[in-house]
């Protein structure tokens, strides 16, 4: 017996070391920042995760934790989300927390607000709901809330109930040392008190077909049937014996987990046999699973005596996880005869394919493998110390030149291959059957890791460091008869040559490169290039397989090239599997076709497998968590998401955080954002869950997002708000500035008008004076020009008036005179005639209009003058007016008139009486002075 248990348990370590495992993601306490223990799980309706932890309430949404902390600061031990609401329990206290519309979790107490007396030291170690029930487990209570009329009731029992489980929308409970119960009508019913029931912790209870099963925490499975309690031998009970279980769940598969204390967890199938182990050696953060949690995509949580980890187990990979070092960094691998093959550091290795077997170190390949190829229907190994032929598990060296790098079947060569070493290639022959080294090629010395021959014949080589070159070797593949590099490509950091769809392929950091046989030259492929933008390069490594791909790794990704079937055309795929998971050294990295879709991954620590056929396609939606709208200042907000926000032009700081709840481990969620109204573009793909805006101008904005993974978001989420004006351009202060801006142009312009008035005002006095002046001075001139000629006019119709009176006082005194001394003449009859003609010349009118024409001409105002003052004045008056005028005399007018001096001064007399003269007034000087 004892030996029978030891070799189960070599068979147990035996399969542990061999197992493939699922991906792990580990999240150590200082990643989630909380506590170490973890005691349940659960995920909302939007995919987050909520773990009840020592410090309080974790939630995970795919981009960060968060802790919202106990509110009696105690330790939280249940968890369960129903609907918008994460019912918790905890020390002396039970409750839920909702979401409010600013993003914050708010906690209600359910205790406070029923205000329950619970049992003094009571702790909720356990929910559960069913419609609108939803039951909170103590170790001696089970309270029962009523989501509809928010009522609660309890039972009670005298021991202590290690848990409580639903199978089909039955509720049952163990109580130590009484048995099993259900809950009917609110009250306890005892189902069964068999002493494996009272006796034996009771981890997990489900259906299997129509058997209720029990899981102990460390007797193993038990069903129930009429009452009667027996085991169920599983074939993992040997694996099982000794184990202490301290949680379980059903899977939705029917697999069952296991969560151990020290030993892991173990994964069964549905009928009990073992599928793996995993543990801290083999992954895992923590030996010990205080609880499971399934999620909607079928990952499995475990929380931990110390952190969380997450299995996905529908994962398309699985991780043989090398625990004890000995297999090494694979470098190659293959399938030949029924056997998988691993070629790594540490030599060459394996194991039938498809088994559960260790891997066996094949006898004389220990050290550096570089290579595997099935050539010629054998299997060559690429070696540091040579070149071996492998079959069965055995080796044998059929070349000790140092240094295999690869073997290519030579076109129309069946008993020759081409292998590139460390200083040039060779040509391997095969006679009788063996295969051999024939010779070296002569004419090129330099390593040849990467190598392909073209259909002309020509031999291309890739160097990384010196570049590539291409070789005609002659008939005999002797020598090398030509070679020179190319010089359409550059050399390139882990830069290879593959020959896919009859095209020789070069890759390196500056793109895909494909060989033009007629042009000896090789031509960038820009479609296939893009597989190294956004800096996704790392290394230019291509692998043809035979189903048709040619492989190329990226930073986050794997790529694999594909030709449509009807038209050829190259399609690409990606496969999310970020650099870090891989662990392969750059330059080094290899995959192999195992079969169907199913391929291996070397990494340094072991190998991947790959399903392509188990992708999942999901498509995850992603959600703005919060909206912080901040200022200038620094204060910050969180702001309501469910409707439009408008925020004053202070609090123009923005910060958003969003999540896509992908918990793959291999998959690297990044995001891509545009802020509509400032940024309507794009953003570059960033595995940034938070973005922050700072100073936002004044303006309609609608942030949007979306996430890719293994896929796109299905949705964009988006957020619209607006940032007011800031007052100074509001709408009232706009009009403010256009009144005042108004009013300062219209004073301006009133000022400037008033100014330039006054300018032009200043100016045309200045020029108004200056015209004037000169104005004056020409009138002066003109003047004194007028003036001259009116004094010489007046000079001379003075002249001519003086002449005139003159003549006329000449005259008539001649004629006077001569009357005179005709009136002597002692016959007046003879002289009659005479004197007629002297008395017509006396009174001559036409003598008079003369006269007065010319003093008009030199006076011409006078008479006018005269008249206004004088109107009462006769002919005869104005006329000795003008004499007086002239300063004449009364012995110079009489004359002129015709009368004596003597009637001259009686006229004078007249004149002064109807003028009312003054007597002092001298009559010449007043009309002189007219």
């Amino acid at each position: 017996m004892k030996r029978l248990f030891t070799v189960i348990l070599i068979v147990s370590y035996t399969f542990c070391i061999a197992q493939e495992l699922p991906p792990i993601a580990n999240y150590p306490p200082n990643v989630y920042g909380a506590d170490n223990q973890n005691w349940m799980i659960s995920q909302s309706d939007d995919n987050y995760i909520y773990v009840a932890n020592n410090k309080g309430l974790l939630e995970y949404n795919g981009a960060r934790w968060t802790l919202y902390p106990t509110p009696n600061e105690t330790i939280l031990r249940s968890v369960k989300s129903i609907g918008k609401r994460i019912y918790t329990g905890c020390y002396m206290d039970f409750g839920y927390w909702e979401y409010d519309n600013k993003g914050n979790l708010n906690y209600t107490s359910l205790v406070k607000k029923e205000e329950l007396d619970m049992i003094v030291d009571e702790q909720i170690w356990n929910i559960i709901n069913h419609d609108e029930w939803i039951l909170f487990q103590s170790l001696n209570r089970i309270y029962l809330y009523h989501v509809i009329n928010e009522s609660i009731s309890f039972l009670e029992v005298e021991n202590t109930i290690t848990k409580l489980f639903e199978i089909e929308n039955d509720f049952y409970f163990q109580v130590l040392n009484e048995g099993l119960f259900a809950i009917e009508n609110k009250r306890s019913k005892l189902i069964s008190d068999d002493p494996v029931l009272k006796e034996n912790v009771l981890v997990n209870m489900f259906m299997r077909n129509d058997d209720v099963v029990f899981l102990t925490a460390s007797k193993g499975f038990y069903t129930i049937a009429d009452k009667n309690v027996k085991p169920w031998s599983v074939p993992a009970d040997p694996v099982l014996e000794g184990l202490s279980i301290y949680s379980s769940i059903r899977l939705s598969n029917g697999d069952m987990i296991l969560g151990t204390i020290a030993n892991g967890i173990v994964v069964l199938s549905e009928n009990g046999e073992l599928r793996y182990q995993i543990d801290q050696s083999s992954g895992l953060s923590d030996n010990t699973a205080l609880s499971l949690f399934e999620d909607v995509q079928e990952n499995i949580w475990v929380g931990l005596d110390n952190g969380i980890d997450c299995v996905n187990t529908k994962a398309p990979f699985r991780n043989y996880f090398n625990r004890n070092g000995r297999l090494g960094t694979t470098y190659a691998s293959i399938i030949h005869n029924g056997f998988l093959y691993i070629g790594t550091n540490q030599g060459l290795f394996y194991k039938t394919y498809n088994s559960s077997e260790a891997f066996t170190l094949v006898q004389g390949t220990e050290g550096q493998v570089w290579n595997l190829r099935v050539a010629k229907g054998e299997l060559f190994c690429g070696h540091n110390f040579g070149t071996y032929l492998i079959s069965d598990g055995k080796a044998v060296r059929i070349s000790n030149i140092q240094g295999t790098w690869d073997i290519r079947e030579i076109p129309g060569e069946d008993d020759l291959l081409l292998q590139g070493g460390y200083v040039g290639l060779y040509v391997l022959e095969r006679q009788n059957g063996s295969w051999g080294l024939r010779n070296k090629i002569s004419g090129f010395d330099i390593s040849s890791k990467h190598f392909e021959i073209s259909d002309s014949g020509e031999i291309l080589v890739s160097h990384e460091y010196k570049g590539v070159y291409r070789l005609i070797p002659n008939k005999d593949l002797t020598e090398i008869e030509e070679f020179s590099e190319i010089s359409s490509v550059q050399k390139g950091s882990h830069s290879s040559l593959a020959t896919f769809n009859g095209t020789i392929y070069y890759a390196y950091r500056n793109g895909f490169f494909k060989y033009d046989d007629t042009s000896k030259e090789f031509i960038k492929d820009e479609s296939l290039s893009g597989i190294f933008g956004d800096d996704q390069y790392i290394t230019g490594k291509l692998i043809a397989d035979e189903t048709g791909k040619l492989w190329a790794f990226t930073k986050d990704a794997l790529v694999y090239i594909f030709a449509e079937r009807l038209n050829n055309t190259l399609k690409t795929n990606k496969i999310s599997i970020p650099v870090a998971q891989r662990t392969a050294l750059d330059g080094y990295e290899n995959i192999t076709h195992l079969d169907h879709q199913k391929y291996l991954i070397g990494t340094s620590s072991g190998y991947l497998l790959m399903d392509l056929d188990s992708r999942p396609q999901h498509f995850n939606q992603i959600t703005i968590n919060r909206v912080i709208s901040g200022s200038r200042s620094g204060e910050t907000e969180l702001i309501d998401l469910r409707t439009e926000g408008e925020f004053p032009a202070a609090r123009n700081y923005f910060t958003f955080q969003y999540s896509s709840p992908d918990y793959n481990k291999l998959h690297t969620t990044q995001y891509q954002y545009k802020l509509a109204g400032i940024y309507d573009q794009w953003s570059s793909w960033s595995t940034s869950s938070s973005i922050s805006f700072d100073n936002l101008p004044h303006g309609s904005y609608e942030f949007m997002v979306r996430a890719k993974d293994n896929g796109e978001s299905y949705n964009i989420a988006s957020y619209s708000f607006v940032i007011n004006k800031p007052w100074y351009v509001s709408n009232i202060a706009m009009a403010i500035y256009t009144i005042a801006f108004i009013l300062l142009f219209i004073g301006i312009n009133s000022f400037y008008r008033r100014y330039y008035r006054k300018q032009r005002q200043r100016l045309l006095e200045e020029k108004t004076r200056e015209l004037k002046l000169k104005e004056l001075a020409t009138q002066k001139e003109i003047i004194e020009l007028k003036n001259q000629s009116l004094n010489s006019d007046i000079e001379s119709r003075n002249r001519e008036l003086a002449v005139s009176t003159m003549n006329l006082i000449k005259k008539n005194s001649i004629l006077n005179d001569i009357k005179a001394e005709l009136e002597n003449i002692s016959d007046p009859t003879k002289i009659r005639n005479v004197i007629k003609v002297i008395n017509k010349n006396l009174n001559n009118e036409d003598d008079w209009k003369f006269f007065e024409e010319a003093f008009n001409h030199a006076d011409k105002d006078f008479f006018k003058k005269v008249k206004e003052l004088h109107p009462d004045l006769t002919p005869n008056d104005l006329r000795f007016c003008v004499y007086l005028r002239l300063n004449l005399s009364s012995k110079e007018i009489s004359p002129l008139l015709n009368i004596s001096p003597r009637s001259v001064e009686i006229k004078r007399y007249r004149l002064r009486k109807k003028i009312e003269l003054p007597r002092n007034a001298n009559l010449n000087d007043y009309f002189i002075s007219l």
